[in-house]
């Protein structure tokens, strides 16, 4: 479903990010890992067009993300509290998304009801506003919103960062379920290892900009990846 082909960011003189190819297919759960500045944020920011690439490109079922506009329908991302509005409440954001998406009430009834576990009652009914929601419920408010639209795959930058443990167990079962219901692919970049092996089929491990590992092979990703950063 992605492909990068050459894919080169350079600033000033310094090359933050040189991936020559790599592909991610249609529901594979997909973990990026690496010490900061490795240049993951800058990854995902290229793939949403958000940041343009020096060279080489993105492409989302063939189409090259930043000529053209047909792939945003299928992509849904959150990678920071920027993305979302905070000067609504959760439940005005939501029915201002139902109206971007062209959703009736009952569509967004029933995507909202995958979170309620998630959202614990904290969230809607509450006329908070997101500014004034803690960082990880409104880390919960952005993924539910990454996730609506039926999109075909979903970006998550540090989606288990400021979530309570039963939080983040109830986001990993979410993420498996949408993958395994809806041929979800998600891409999830993250610090914390022990989720990123126990959800993703397949981990990249970025450094310095280079993707120095590809690891398939589920019995010993956990290994690896501890052994790499424990040299660190």
């Amino acid at each position: 479903m992605i492909k990068i082909e050459k894919l080169k960011k350079i600033y000033k003189d310094v090359t933050v990010l040189d991936i020559p190819q790599l592909t991610i297919p249609k529901s594979e759960c997909f973990g990026l890992v690496g010490n900061n500045g490795a240049g993951k944020t800058t990854f995902f920011r290229i793939i949403l067009d958000m940041v343009r690439a020096t060279e080489g490109q993105v492409l989302i079922d063939d189409e090259d993300v930043s000529k053209t506009e047909q792939w945003k329908s299928k992509v849904g991302a959150y990678l920071d509290e920027h993305m979302l509005l905070p000067y609504l409440t959760p439940d005005e954001y939501f029915d201002a998304l139902k109206k971007i998406y062209s959703l009736s009430n009952q569509d967004l009834e029933v995507h909202l009801d995958k979170f309620k576990e998630l959202f614990n009652d904290e969230i809607l009914g509450k006329k908070k506003y997101i500014r004034d929601l803690s960082k990880g419920n409104s880390k919960k408010v952005g993924i539910a919103a990454a996730m609506l639209g039926h999109p075909e795959a979903v970006l998550l930058d540090e989606p288990f960062e400021n979530l309570d443990p039963s939080s983040q167990i109830r986001l990993k079962k979410l993420i498996l379920e949408e993958k395994a219901t809806n041929m979800v692919t998600f891409l999830i970049s993250s610090h914390d290892l022990n989720h990123v092996t126990e959800i993703c089929d397949r981990i990249v491990l970025l450094e310095k900009g280079l993707a120095i590992k590809d690891l398939q092979e589920k019995t010993t990703m956990s290994s690896e990846l501890n052994a790499y950063f424990n040299v660190f």
